[in-house]
Order: C-alpha cells, then structure tokens, then sequence
C-alpha cells in the first residue's frame, strides 16, 4: 500500500532484526503451516504460466469460528492494537485505528470490519515534550504473518469478497506481502529500508539504504556486502467510486472504477525525468511540426505487459521520501531522501465482486531473472443491470493481468524481483490519500467525522450512510504453494524458500 512508510536510523531495526530469528525455519516450509480443513484437491496447484507443479505449504480455511487474533492468540496471524501511521509525511492521511477485535471469523470466513467508532488515547509529543490526546473516528482491522509465517516466492491464492459499496469511494483494502525485514505500520522498522529491492554497491545511494551492499560489515546478524529491505508486493488493492459512465483518461484498454491496483513498490525509484500522473508513460519524444523535440521521452520500465481487462496505472508512479520534519517521529537526512517506484497496473472489477467470492492469484519467481504474474479469477460474460460487461469475454478460470518481469528493473535502475522472506497482511484502511473526493472547497474544514455535518463536504456523498452499518472484507481462503528446486527448472527465478530469517539472510 502507498504512503504507509517512512525512515529510520540503524538502532530503528535492530529489535526487528534481532527478533527475527526466533521465527528461522528450515529452508522447505514446515508441513505444520497446512491447514486440515483444505481439500485434498487443493493440496497442489499448477502454475497458470508454465504447467508445473507446485505443492501446497500453507493454508487457512477460516473454518473454526469465533477465532481471535490479539497478540499471541494465533499461530499464524497478528492483528494490531494501534494507530496507522498518521504523524510522518509518508503516512499522512489515515483515518482509522487498527484494534484487533475487529478481526475474527464466522461462517467459514476470516472477517475484517471497518465501523464508526472513536478511538482516543494519548501520544507523547518528542519535539515537545509532552502527552497529547488523539482520537480516530473509525475501527478496522490488520491482521499479519510477520514474525510467524513467512516465504520467499511460490504462489498465492486468495477468495474474498472485497468490502462496502463498489461505487462509493473511502475504503482502502488490501491483500498485501511485505519484506519481514519491516513490519507494517511500524515506521522506524520500514524507513529507508522500504521497499528496497537492490544488492549492488553504489555509493551514491548508500545513505538512502540503510541496509547496503556497500556496507562491510553489517551489525545485528545482517551478512556483509548484502542489500537488504523490506519489499512490497501489492496483491490487490481496491479503487471505489462512482464512474459517472466515465472510463477513466489515459487507460488503455479503457478501464473504470471500481478497479483493482496491482503493483511492485520498489526502491532505487527513476530520479528525475519520470512519467507525470494521470498519464501513460511517453515512450517517444514529442516533436513539433518541423521536427524539433518538444517533449523529451519520459523514463519508466519497458517490458510491462497487461492482459484481460487491465491497464498500465496512470495515476500513482511512486513516492518521494523526503527530508523528514521536525514533528515526525522518525529522521530522514535531505542526503538519505530517495525516490520509491510503484510499478504497477489497474484490473477492472465488477459489483460482483463486492457480492460473492473471488479469486485472485499471484505467481512470485523471486530474484534475479525472476518474474511477478497477477492472475484473476474471471466470471461469465454477461451485460449487467449497470451496464458493466461482467468478466472479460473469454470464459477461461482464470484471466492473467500483469506480467512484470526481472529484466524490466535491472536494466532502467538495478533493481530486481523481491527475493526478502515475506510475510502475508491483510487489512481495510481508510485515508483521504485514496478514493476520497479530489477537489475539496477551501472552505471545507476536513474534519473527517461522520456525527458531525459540517464534515460533510470532505467525504464522497453516501461514505457515511455506508458506514452506519461497518462494512467487512470477507476471505473464505488463503493458500500459499511452492515448487522444490525451482532455480533449475528453467522458469527464472531463484529458489524457493520457507521462513523469516532463513540462513541466506
């Protein structure tokens, strides 16, 4: 998810370095991760890309009700019990407070519920010394596998049913992964480590990484010579709001709200010369009538490909983390600012998958000559009482989306496919960062409160009839599989691995 991180010193991960070695595991995932309730026929898979066969390493089948994910009342999940990032130029914006009775499961899904409710509490103020009140007007929930389960490439599947209105825009879910380098919304353990993907020494970028390849000997169980960081790979984001019968600009093939963000958040980013939101990419210079360069080729990754109701994303290229303020609660130098890169696509939804279950796939070749595939389930052909065309026409399980490929970052910045041991998040957040009304009149106060009318102009009309009731992001499955050896069967990619902090790291 975008503008959740920010920067931190060497001491800022040291305790989520050093705890990382209490969830090592063996370098095949331990069988212990395989839920019971999860069909024989789904104890394998094969790849949508290749044919090959992967075996099944980790499941949940949300089975059991009423099940609680506090800390240290699951084995394999974490819900939080804390405020998103809300005080750091990266994660201004969010709305909500995370509190783990909002993640639970019944009838056979792990729900995440997203309501009207005031959180206050007190926040000690460094730059001024003292405790301050605080208060968020609505409850959601993360739940995570940082620190318990974590793998490094396979594939991902996940059934959900995707949270509240399709047409209504301010919700923020997510199915995400994250390095377990960093841990989400914990923003002294993710600043200038989020979302570094780079194991080469360059000097010139030495500061902004905080764990470099230049470095020659790392502290805190950290190896030597080795590029580190906590790298994200958004499985699905979901875009809400009203359409207006409108296809949004610069999509191409033409692609609406609501829509599905799929993308690789990735660091070094492209420094200058960057393609401008709200538009393509230019791939060729612009050029007067009488042939003279008018505007210069814009720099972005080649090779993207996009299938299936899906286009290149337009409207969000990355994040420039700056020289950090004196109110934020972490440090950024102007000499460790650096440029992070969303490489990533938009897939059309349906008001049908805000009603029923759907799948959605991610196959991760991590590493150098490796590969990322987004995979969605698709649905029968037919003309909705909206207008919409429900699915893509080619009446196949399942429609490839985004295909981004190894090659495409090492050769514009270096960079490469994620191969840091991952953890699984799932969460609902909320922040007038996304899908939230993007001219506001001046004389709007933005105060974000549905029981107070004068807030009124700062949401999308029917947000706060919405959320009268809460809404839920339903997930009926997740199951992760892996493929043995896999850096010799000729796919690309580097092998694949089990655990949080597996020897390599």
């Amino acid at each position: 998810m975008r503008n959740r991180h920010g920067s931190a010193a060497a001491t800022a991960y040291a305790a989520v370095v050093a705890a990382a070695a209490a969830a090592s595991m063996p370098s095949a995932v331990r069988g212990g991760w395989i839920d019971p309730d999860t069909p024989e026929e789904f104890r394998t898979t094969k790849s949508l890309l290749d044919g090959s066969e992967y075996r099944l390493v980790m499941s949940d089948e949300f089975e059991t009700p009423g099940r609680t994910f506090a800390d240290g009342h699951d084995p394999t999940w974490t819900a939080l019990d804390k405020s998103d990032d809300d005080y750091s130029a990266s994660g201004g914006g969010s709305l909500h407070f995370y509190n783990s009775s909002s993640v639970t499961t019944k009838n056979g899904y792990l729900q995440i519920s997203t309501t009207l409710e005031e959180t206050k509490w007190n926040q000690y103020d460094d730059i001024k010394e003292e405790w301050k009140p605080q208060m968020k007007h609505f409850k959601s929930g993360m739940v995570q596998s940082w620190e318990k389960f974590c793998f490094t490439g396979g594939i991902v599947e996940v059934d959900i049913v995707l949270p509240g209105d399709p047409y209504i825009g301010g919700l923020w879910p997510a199915i995400w992964l994250l390095g377990n380098i960093g841990r989400a919304t914990y923003e002294a353990s993710t600043n200038n480590i989020w979302p570094w993907s780079y194991d080469e020494c360059d000097r010139s970028l030495q500061r902004k990484q905080s764990i470099s390849a230049c470095d020659e000997a790392n502290h805190y169980g950290m190896n030597p010579r080795q590029g580190r960081g906590a790298t994200e790979i958004d499985i699905l984001e979901g875009m809400m709001g009203d359409p207006e019968g409108q296809y949004l600009p610069s999509t191409d093939p033409p692609v609406a709200l609501p829509y599905a963000d799929m993308t690789l958040q990735v660091a070094p980013g492209v420094p200058e010369n960057r393609p401008m939101s709200g538009f393509q990419p230019m791939r060729n210079d612009s050029l007067t009538p009488d042939g003279h360069t008018e505007l210069m080729a814009q720099t972005w990754y080649e090779g993207l490909e996009v299938e299936g109701n899906t286009t290149l994303n337009p409207f969000f290229y990355g994040t420039y983390l700056g020289e950090t303020k004196p109110e934020e609660p972490v440090t950024r130098t102007k000499e460790e600012a650096f440029q992070a890169d969303a490489v990533g696509a938009m897939h059309q939804l349906t008001p049908a998958h805000f009603k029923k279950n759907h799948k959605f796939r991610l196959e991760w070749r991590p590493g150098r000559g490796g590969r990322l595939d987004w995979y969605a389930q698709s649905h029968a052909n037919s003309q909705g009482k909206d207008g919409y065309l429900m699915g893509d026409g080619k009446g196949e399980d399942w429609v490839k989306a985004y295909t981004l490929k190894d090659e495409s970052l090492a050769n514009l910045m270096g960079s490469k496919i994620p191969q840091e041991p991952s953890y699984l998040i799932f969460n609902i957040a909320i922040s007038s960062t996304w899908g939230f009304p993007n001219s506001i009149p001046d004389w709007c106060e933005k105060c974000y409160d549905c029981s107070n009318s004068t807030c009124a102009c700062a949401f999308h009309p029917g947000f706060c009839n919405m959320m009268k009731g809460g809404v839920k992001m339903l997930i009926d499955s997740v199951r992760v599989y892996q493929k043995d050896n896999a850096a010799g069967d000729g796919t690309g990619g580097q092998n694949q691995t089990g655990g949080c902090d597996p020897l390599e790291f």
